[in-house]
C-alpha cells in the first residue's frame, strides 16, 4: 500500500536498491546477437543513429560530442521506455540520475573550453553589439544562464517523467469495475502519449547538449 502518491517513484525494496541496477537491465534483456546480427531492431537503431548524426552535424563540428549525444539519446530513451513496463522503475524520474547525466557533460565541455579556448569562451559572455552601460549585467546574466544549464537539463527530464507517471497512477487508483470501460481508453492514450514523451525528452536533452558544445571553438 502506498504511503503517498510519490511513493511510486521510490526505487527501494526490502532487499536491495534497484535505482542503479535497473539501468543495466537493457544490456541483460537484449541478447548478444542483437549487436552483430542484422535484425529489424538493429536496422531501426542504425537508421535512427544515421538520422541523428545528420542532424547533429549541422549543430556542432565536434565529432566526439555527436557520438556522446547519440549515446545519451539512446540511453535515456531506453530508460524512459522501460519505465512504461510494469514493475520496472523509471530511473530518469529521479533527479540524481538525470543530474548524473547532465552534470558530467556540462563539466566536460566547460573544462575543455575554458582551458583550451579561454578568450573565445569570454566572448560568449557578452553578446556582440551590447551597450557599455548594460555590459556588466549581461555578463552576469550569461554566466548565471551557463551555470544553471545542468540543472535545467536534469529538472526538465525528471519533471516530464514524473508528470506522466503521476497521471497514470491517478487513473489506475481511481478505476473500478464500473469505470473500467471509460478509464481504459484514456489509459491507452496516455500510455501512447508517454511513449512519445519518452522519445521527445531524450531528443531534447541530447540536442541541447549538442547546441551547448557548438559554443566551443
Amino acid at each position: 500500500m502506498m504511503t503517498s502518491l510519490f511513493s511510486t517513484f521510490d526505487p527501494t525494496t526490502n532487499m536491495l536498491q534497484i535505482n542503479w541496477i535497473i539501468m543495466i537491465t537493457p544490456m541483460i534483456i537484449l541478447p548478444k546477437w542483437f549487436w552483430i546480427k542484422k535484425s529489424r531492431w538493429n536496422k531501426m537503431m542504425k537508421l535512427m543513429e544515421k538520422k541523428l548524426t545528420m542532424e547533429f552535424k549541422n549543430m556542432t563540428h565536434h565529432k566526439e560530442m555527436m557520438i556522446m549525444s547519440i549515446s545519451v539519446f539512446m540511453f535515456i530513451m531506453l530508460m524512459n521506455m522501460m519505465g512504461l513496463f510494469p514493475y520496472i522503475f523509471t530511473a530518469t524520474s529521479h533527479l540524481s540520475i538525470s543530474m548524473s547525466i547532465a552534470l558530467p557533460m556540462w563539466l566536460m565541455m566547460n573544462i575543455y573550453g575554458w582551458t583550451k579556448f579561454t578568450n573565445s569562451m569570454f566572448k560568449h559572455l557578452l553578446p556582440k553589439g551590447t551597450p557599455m552601460m548594460i555590459s556588466p549585467m549581461m555578463i552576469l546574466i550569461e554566466t548565471s544562464g551557463n551555470i544553471i544549464r545542468p540543472v535545467s537539463l536534469s529538472v526538465r527530464l525528471t519533471a516530464n517523467m514524473i508528470a506522466g507517471h503521476l497521471l497514470m497512477t491517478l487513473l489506475g487508483n481511481t478505476a473500478s469495475m464500473e469505470k473500467t470501460m471509460m478509464i481504459l481508453p484514456l489509459q491507452m492514450m496516455l500510455t501512447a502519449f508517454e511513449l512519445a514523451i519518452s522519445i521527445i525528452q531524450a531528443y531534447v536533452l541530447s540536442t541541447l547538449i549538442t547546441l551547448y558544445s557548438s559554443e566551443i571553438p
